[in-house]
């Protein structure tokens, strides 16, 4: 089943000789369940892409659609709202609010939200980033890979549709980064979450449903690796 679908897609930058097309004339459609890796050399829109995706950047020209909906048909009231329910966003640079502890950055999607915490889904998270003994620490208290796995527990708090991650193992070493990746697919599998991710890591990407490749702003391939998870 469809969730997510993007259609002719644009995104311009500047004016007159100076224009520059971040985005140009991208199409496709995302499965329920998917693992999609997007991947490209730097500076050919893969971010740009992930931000429109997920409501935070108006494309210059055409639509998004998730479960049906008209992403920004929608008032920027309506696309903060979208943003925090239907959307996880995970960053390299994990922006974590310094002075709240594990659990407060974790459920603060859902306080914005005016929502009461579900402390069963909470104490699951926990347990499966392997944040036990970890719930009161401040995120300078916590090691590089440990504010990863707190903002991957901000990301999945509200059960978005999809799951949004921009290089989210950038700033960790190769054993953090397998970590993480292996806590992305356990999520993707045990929650059902459909999960994009812009990675420049091949290995990374070969652990993906389905990669595709952009280069200059336009899509160059995309290929499947295997079934999507249902």
């Amino acid at each position: 089943m469809e969730i997510l679908r993007a259609e002719h897609l644009t995104k311009i930058y500047g004016k007159g000789e100076n224009q520059v097309a971040a985005i140009n004339d991208v199409s496709f459609s995302v499965e329920k369940g998917e693992f999609l890796a997007i991947i490209g050399p730097s500076g050919s829109g893969k971010s740009t892409l992930l931000h429109i995706l997920g409501g935070v950047d108006r494309p210059t020209s055409g639509k998004i659609y998730m479960n049906g909906q008209d992403v920004y048909a929608q008032s920027e009231d309506q696309l903060a709202v979208f943003r925090r329910r239907q959307v996880g966003l995970i960053y390299q640079f994990y922006n974590l609010i310094p002075v709240l502890n594990t659990v407060e950055n974790i459920t603060l999607p859902v306080l914005m939200d005016n929502r009461k915490i579900n402390k069963g889904r909470l104490n699951e998270l926990i347990a499966t980033l392997g944040l036990g003994g970890r719930q009161n620490s401040l995120p300078n208290q916590l090691s590089g890979g440990q504010q990863q796995r707190v903002s991957i527990g901000r990301a999945l708090m509200n059960a978005p549709a999809v799951v949004l991650a921009d290089e989210p193992t950038g700033n960790l070493d190769s054993k953090n980064s397998q970590e993480i990746v292996e806590l992305l697919k356990e999520s993707n599998k045990k929650y059902g979450q459909t999960l994009i991710v812009i990675t420049h890591d091949e290995s990374i990407a070969l652990q993906a449903d389905r990669i595709i490749s952009i280069d200059d702003g336009k899509i160059v391939g995309d290929e499947r690796i295997r079934e999507a998870t249902k």
